[in-house]
């Protein structure tokens, strides 16, 4: 059941913002499965005049393949809509000058042909996965700590998403290992950056309170879309667990069992 205090908001929307993973599909082998009724959900969106774009912090594959993998999933994405922590990234390290150490999939490494990495003066994480060894943690730490000003990026702060067998360590856990080692402080690239949400919202050229945010994790994607300016609504799927709905510092716009569910309620707010 939906909650009873879910914001009336349909009317005055412009566009929606959907998360992927945990709302669309639940991770796993053979690239996962979509969860029920959002491919629908997806259309029905797109056949409205609400303008649509997915949020995501995927760091194990490129946006084609990823985008791809949806596809074949039943899911009609195209690239352009998709944004991802890793072309942030490309893009804050070739204005600042940095050369990263990079500590991520191997499947996401193409997005970063671009930049140098000789001679590393920063370290970039991803969910890399099987990557987190030791020997790959204390590689990135032994770069970081060799620096006189170490910087660190993160392509995401999430501490954990849903696979098929359960819940999984995300970058956010990895990522707060090294800041503690090294006494510094990452700078996320991703959800739940203001940055990352400002710049799907100047793609659809919206202002923030002409856009909803749709996600299953309570801090990165509602509570990063809140500080944004947007509303954000919590589905229960994917990584939800009920006590998010108890948080002491995030409280969703509104709470609803799924996506299909959700997207019934804003297009029928809209007639």
């Amino acid at each position: 059941m939906a909650d009873t205090d879910w914001p009336g908001c349909g009317k005055s929307l412009k566009g929606v913002i959907l998360d992927m993973c945990g709302v669309l599909y639940d991770s796993g082998e053979g690239g996962g499965v979509a969860i029920t009724g959002s491919i629908e959900a997806v259309k029905k969106l797109k056949a409205s005049d609400l303008q649509l774009r997915f949020c995501t912090n995927e760091t194990q594959l490129n946006r084609e393949a990823f985008v791809d993998k949806l596809k074949r999933l039943g899911f009609d994405i195209s690239v352009s809509e998709v944004f991802s922590p890793a072309p942030a990234a490309v893009a804050v390290l070739k204005e600042r000058g940095f050369r990263p150490h990079l500590l991520v999939y191997d499947g996401l490494l193409p997005e970063f042909d671009s930049v140098d990495k000789t001679n590393p003066n920063c370290v970039v994480i991803g969910d890399a996965a099987e990557k987190f060894t030791y020997q790959n943690l204390n590689e990135a730490f032994r770069v970081l700590i060799g620096l006189e000003k170490p910087v660190l990026f993160s392509l995401g702060g999430g501490r954990y998403y849903k696979e098929g067998d359960g819940l999984a360590l995300d970058v956010g856990a990895y990522m707060k290992a090294l800041e503690y080692a090294c006494d510094l402080k990452a700078e996320v690239v991703g959800k739940p950056s203001p940055t990352f949400f400002q710049s799907v919202l100047n793609d659809m050229g919206l202002q923030p309170h002409e856009a909803l945010m749709i996600g299953d994790d309570l801090v990165n994607d509602v509570g990063g879309a809140q500080n944004c300016g947007m509303k954000g609504l919590q589905v229960r799927t994917g990584k939800y667990r009920s006590s998010d709905e108890r948080h002491s510092t995030v409280t969703a716009d509104g709470t609803v069992d799924d996506l299909a569910q959700a997207v019934d309620m804003i297009l029928k707010q809209r007639h």
